[in-house]
């Protein structure tokens, strides 16, 4: 359970604050990878680059493709192409799609608005987009913290917002406001950009835990560089935030980083 206190060595199976850190082997993990599970066997579409979506046989488009086979039958590219629609002069919906992917999945979600509109042929109806159906897929890959095990343990609470906020392009720190029971009461991002103590105040912080009259908190932020491994100031703004916690008489349970795929819980390193 959270209250259980830890030595930073690592007890895997065991419960929150006794649960192993580190990589997520589960389906979170693959989803970050980048790959859909049809992606091996699709061909490599060169054979349509630069041809015109019409100029294509019905068959290997594809929307007529998802409407006949269904969308797990479809490769990655294929479903971005039909999500795009469109193309661009000269280039197709396949070929912004093969461009857009060139560094894969995870990679294309980890991009700002600003830069995919950058990119030939999309613009910010298209960016907006792509953008929204990765957030749609992050959070359908999220289990459900409001069940009623609820989070008991820092990969429980890992496996929840790795999907969510792990490929971020920008620092955000955000905090899970939990019932007693360690159920989700309310989600919410407090700061974004670089995490400092100045940019996250415990005012912020403890007053989205009173409006949702949690019992305890679990606190989160990632790092853009896919390093999960906690800074100073990382533990410094963490104590503080546990400090304040004490005073107001709501538990910091744990402080999970979050990296590229992997995150790092400071109950377990021994810093709550």
């Amino acid at each position: 359970m959270f209250s259980a206190r830890l030595s930073p060595r690592h007890r895997p199976g065991a419960s929150f604050g006794r649960g192993a850190g580190g990589p997520l082997t589960s389906d979170v993990s693959a989803i970050q990878k980048g790959r859909g599970v049809n992606d091996a066997a699709q061909p490599s579409g060169g054979a349509s680059r630069g041809r015109a979506m019409l100029d294509l046989p019905e068959g290997d488009r594809p929307r007529e493709r998802l409407a006949h086979a269904g969308a797990g039958a479809l490769s990655s590219r294929e479903l971005l192409a039909a999500l795009l629609g469109t193309g661009a002069r000269g280039a197709s919906a396949l070929d912004l799609a093969d461009g857009l992917l060139a560094d894969g999945l995870h990679a294309l979600a980890s991009r700002s608005l600003p830069e995919l509109e950058r990119v030939r042929g999309l613009g910010r109806a298209k960016a907006a987009r792509v953008l929204a159906a990765l957030e749609l897929g992050a959070r359908l890959a999220s289990p459900d913290a409001g069940a009623a095990t609820g989070l008991q343990s820092p990969a429980d609470a890992a496996r929840y917002l790795l999907p969510r906020y792990g490929s971020r392009p920008v620092e955000t720190f955000g905090l899970l406001a939990l019932d007693a029971r360690h159920r989700l009461k309310r989600e919410a991002v407090v700061s974004v950009g670089c995490l400092t103590a100045s940019l996250v105040h415990p005012r912020e912080v403890f007053q989205e835990a009173v409006v949702s009259r949690a019992a305890a908190l679990v606190l989160f932020h990632n790092h853009p560089s896919g390093d999960p491994e906690p800074s100073a100031e990382d533990l410094a703004l963490t104590r503080r935030l546990s400090a304040a916690g004490s005073l107001m008489g709501i538990e910091v349970l744990d402080h999970i980083v979050l990296g590229a795929g992997r995150y790092v819980s400071l109950k377990e390193r021994g810093v709550l």
